[in-house]
């Protein structure tokens, strides 16, 4: 297994990797909208917040070596459903003609500092 560790995203403030690589696999940890250049909380519209999450993502797939083409598979936690035709029209232009595999979760209620979105993927190495 190969941890990735990237300065272009978030550090992890806990004990977790960024994601992590087995067998050309990328398994990244769950994405909240921090800006991975001033560590602030992005918390703005949920357009904002999901935009900035699905950038975060791109920024680690980048250091595994991948792309967001190359995504298998995402799970979305969300804090109210009622915000999910916002996400996923963020979330349908960010991947465009790809359409990975993906499993919403609401939550009902704030995600850890106060977000209102969490993505993690899987993704293959490109």
């Amino acid at each position: 297994m190969d941890t990735i560790t990237t300065d272009n995203a978030l550090k992890p403030a806990g004990h977790y990797s960024q994601a992590i690589v087995h067998n050309d696999m990328i398994y990244t940890s769950g994405q909240l909208a921090f800006d991975a250049e001033t560590g602030e909380k992005r918390k703005a519209t949920i357009e904002e917040e999901t935009l900035q999450v699905l950038t975060n993502l791109e920024l680690v797939l980048k250091e595994a070596g991948s792309s967001k083409e190359n995504v298998l598979k995402t799970t979305i936690y969300i804090s109210d459903i009622a915000l999910w035709d916002q996400v996923n029209r963020v979330y349908a232009e960010f991947f465009g003609d790809h359409k990975p595999a993906r499993s919403v979760v609401p939550t009902h209620g704030e995600l850890h500092f106060g977000f209102h979105v969490e993505l993690e993927a899987v993704a293959a190495r490109g």
